[in-house]
């Protein structure tokens, strides 16, 4: 029998101190460690090793007056790595960069089964307390060998690659449908926080920070993250039915509001019926294109901002972090219209996810081949054009109106199964775009950086057409679970209209 439906509206559950509010805010905090844990690295490196031109007696470099097209800006063309300590080559570079995804490609299936399996609020902070021990002891590993660099970037990616599965599972149990994308939208804006925060300060640490500027950039994030992770254990639980402090009205709420029994967990998945999925395989095809957009600018936007734009470390950590600040600033903002266009009937879910992620490939890739176009002596315009798509990159990946909190509209009882598998095949762009990146710009030019951005491109027009022919909004048969509460009560979150 399904469950019995008692008639509980939002009025009677409101969102002040509400406990689906206070996961949110919490997830939130949690995203801001997992991407300040695995985007420091980016910024730390670019202080952390020599440039090839720095004198054996100083380590205070200049670029080249007479191939720099930035006139009149010279003591802005200083890079200052005075701390670096470490001789490593641009491959190495680009393959410890890339290494962290050697580890988060392995754990997102797994991560989002267990997760359904037996709850992601152990999951998520159990991995995290293993990912704050791998930053913590990052300088002085360092210093030891670059063997133990790779090793823990690949243990903090098999670490923070339960994130997001972990995540998505908890809101298929806690998200009432006309709620998801501003719930959502709140728990993941911490990604963009993460990197505005770890962009924005580490330019700064590496500079005046303790332990030669760059190891307290670890040391700062890994203790912070484990902070979260006590209150993460004392605030959250996986489901509103075993919460100690939840009132019943908001229990009956979410309980009534979810399109399963979500008191009950299944050890099985209809893998064959997500394999053949359609609504899938366009999460899959979107999720890869805007990773591999994502995954690029992540790695390699410092790199970028010192080779093509001339900003030194102070200046490229603040200018590396303002495209994600445009990220946060409009990412409630999508949430909020996405919800609204579905509440008032103005367009089906299905609709609404297609419209913001074909809004969103569209702007990024045209703002960032504009940059590739941009010298350096307009670089301002050039962070701005960055900003702009990064910007469009969040309103599917990080805002969630578009791929990403599509996963709970159409299978919410395996959410976080569906992310994993998602999550797998679009962390490969994370494990190749840095190598890409690092081989198209052997030399640094412009215009081998134009290259790099012509390929983000490609990918924004095949994401483009994909999830807008084959995604849906509508929950799928297998993902069902049998459920004569569809047929008891009218279903909250159709698709059937325009």
């Amino acid at each position: 029998m399904g469950k019995q439906v008692e008639e509980v509206n939002e009025t009677d559950a409101p969102c002040c101190c509400s406990q689906r509010w206070i996961l949110a805010f919490t997830g939130f905090f949690g995203f801001v460690f997992v991407y300040a844990l695995r985007v420091n690295f980016s910024v730390a490196i670019v202080c952390m090793v020599k440039s090839l031109n720095s004198s054996s007696s100083n380590n205070i470099s200049y670029i080249n007056e007479t191939s720099s097209t930035c006139s009149g800006k010279a003591a802005e063309r200083e890079i200052f790595n005075q701390h670096a300590e470490f001789e490593w080559e641009k491959q190495i570079q680009s393959t410890l960069l890339a290494s962290f995804f050697y580890g988060y490609i392995v754990t997102q299936i797994p991560g989002g089964y267990l997760s359904d399996r037996f709850g992601g609020r152990r999951v998520f902070g159990t991995a995290m307390a293993v990912a704050c021990v791998c930053t913590l002891v990052m300088p002085a590993c360092a210093r030891v060998s670059v063997i133990l660099v790779y090793v823990l970037r690949v243990l903090l990616g098999l670490a923070t690659g339960v994130s997001f599965p972990a995540m998505q599972s908890m809101w298929g149990r806690w998200a009432p449908p006309l709620e998801r994308s501003k719930l959502v939208t709140v728990s993941y804006l911490g990604t963009m926080f993460g990197n505005v925060g770890t962009f924005a300060s580490s330019g700064y640490l590496c500079e005046y920070g303790f332990d030669n500027g760059w190891g307290s950039i670890f040391y700062i994030t890994g203790g912070l993250a484990c902070i979260w992770v006590v209150a993460w254990f004392v605030l959250v639980c996986d489901t509103p039915s075993n919460h100690p402090w939840i009132s019943k009205a908001e229990r009956d709420y979410i309980n009534n509001s979810i399109e399963y029994d979500n008191t009950k967990r299944s050890s099985t998945v209809p893998w064959v019926a997500i394999a053949k999925s359609p609504a899938v395989i366009a999460c899959i095809t979107a999720h890869v294109c805007n990773n591999w957009i994502n995954y690029t600018l992540l790695t390699s936007l410092p790199a970028f901002m010192k080779a093509v734009l001339k900003f030194n470390i102070k200046s490229n950590g603040v200018l590396s972090a303002i495209p994600y600040v445009c990220q946060a600033v409009s990412g409630l903002g999508v949430g909020l219209i996405a919800d609204l266009m579905r509440s008032k009937q103005l367009l089906s879910t299905t609709a609404t996810r297609r419209l913001w992620c074909s809004v969103a490939f569209i702007g990024s890739g045209a703002f960032l081949i504009g940059t590739g176009f941009v010298s350096c002596d307009q670089r301002n315009i050039a962070v701005a054009f960055l900003s702009i798509a990064v910007m469009f990159t969040g309103f599917h990946h990080v805002h969630r109106a578009g791929y990403v909190v599509n996963h709970v509209d159409f299978g919410p009882k395996y959410a976080g199964v569906l992310f994993g598998i998602t999550n797998t095949f679009a962390t490969v762009p994370g494990m190749l775009a840095p190598i890409v990146a690092g081989a198209l710009t052997p030399n640094d030019s412009p215009e081998e950086w134009r290259n790099v951005f012509y390929v983000c491109a490609a990918f924004c027009v095949v994401g483009m057409v994909v999830f807008g022919f084959f995604s849906s909004g509508e929950i799928q048969e297998w993902a069902k679970d049998l459920k004569e509460i569809l047929i008891e009560k009218p279903a909250l979150d159709t698709d059937t209209r325009l």
